[in-house]
């Protein structure tokens, strides 16, 4: 049973900024943008999107209110989206064109720049943990295809087989190859914690009927993740391969340092006009180094929600949305 939400309702116009208030730490996520048409008018369903993003910013939240840091939050709140079907990242991914299943994630941590990706990966149950690993155990970034399957299973990293990732709707999907993929693309997680470092983190199941191995924007750096502590942190969703054109997270925390543009207004500009002229479809999640919040999208929609703790208090402020409207949730 779905469980009962009191909600405030706040009508937003797609992004969102908050003025720093002295946070203690800050959490974003994202389960992906796209054509969510109809979905917030639907009850049951807009309810279950509304009861996920809740879960994984809850998840977040006990582990910052006690000291955790980023990295640890960022993973285990993908964790619980990869093991949510209801999103395209880990269980439930999308199927490539063979009717098999490639997943890519990264992390990165703003403290020291350190940063760590799988590609094309087919036998780890949870990517954003292998590219963890990737960040701390190897001196390399990105790891792909095979290579990086091995080098998980080295790290005794939770290996399934390929089919795992399935859903009885994406064996339809196997079965016909007709329909346009429904999932939104991926799933992100960025942290302000109580140390004052920042962390990204990005995971997906893929582009439906991919070819050819073909990799998006979610394991590279600089593109769909990026996180520095002088700027921002960052995970995006979308097209792919207009996020890896524009550079999308490094081109918003480049456009905050440099340009000193506040988050919200370069994250609009690039989601909205750079992208947006080029038909890039899909939108980002961050926070900046003062606990600023932007979530632009220019789709129909993105599955999103933040929540953050003021210092010296118990308030907590916690959102989530899937259109233009985003609802308050009571802790």
């Amino acid at each position: 049973m779905l469980r009962n939400f009191f909600l405030t309702v706040i009508l937003l116009t797609g992004g969102c900024l908050l003025q720093a208030q002295n946070r203690e730490y800050v959490i974003v996520v994202h389960g992906g943008a796209g054509d969510v048409a109809g979905l917030e008018s639907d009850p049951v369903r807009s309810a279950q999107y509304y009861a996920a993003l809740d879960s994984a910013l809850s998840i977040g939240d006990r582990i910052l209110a006690t000291g955790g840091e980023g990295p640890q939050a960022v993973m285990a709140v993908i964790n619980y989206f990869e093991n949510n079907p209801l999103f395209n990242a880990g269980k439930g991914a999308t199927c490539t064109a063979d009717g098999t299943f490639e997943l890519d994630a990264s992390i990165m941590e703003g403290k020291d720049l350190s940063a760590g990706a799988v590609a094309g990966v087919k036998t780890i149950k949870n990517p954003i943990n292998a590219a963890y690993a990737v960040k701390t155990k190897t001196p390399h970034v990105m790891l792909s295809g095979t290579g990086a399957d091995l080098f998980a299973a080295e790290q005794g990293l939770e290996q399934v087989d390929n089919m795992y990732f399935a859903t009885p709707k994406t064996m339809k999907w196997i079965d016909k190859l007709k329909q346009e993929s429904k999932k939104n693309g991926t799933v992100g997680c960025v942290v302000l914690d109580k140390q004052g470092n920042l962390t990204a983190g990005t995971s997906t199941g893929g582009m439906f009927k991919k070819k050819w191995g073909r990799i998006g924007d979610s394991p590279v750096i600089g593109a769909g993740t990026y996180a520095d502590n002088q700027s921002c942190a960052v995970s995006c969703t979308g097209h792919g391969e207009y996020f890896i054109r524009h550079a999308v997270a490094f081109n918003l925390c480049a456009r905050y340092k440099f340009l000193k543009e506040p988050v919200e207004e370069a994250a609009d500009y690039i989601i909205n006009v750079e992208l947006n002229a080029n038909e890039g479809n899909g939108g980002l999640i961050a926070v900046d180094k003062d606990g600023n919040i932007a979530m632009p999208f220019n789709s129909t929609g993105m599955f999103r929600g933040y929540l953050y703790k003021e210092k010296g208090g118990a308030a907590k402020e916690k959102k989530v949305g899937i259109g233009k409207t985003m609802v308050s949730i009571a802790e």
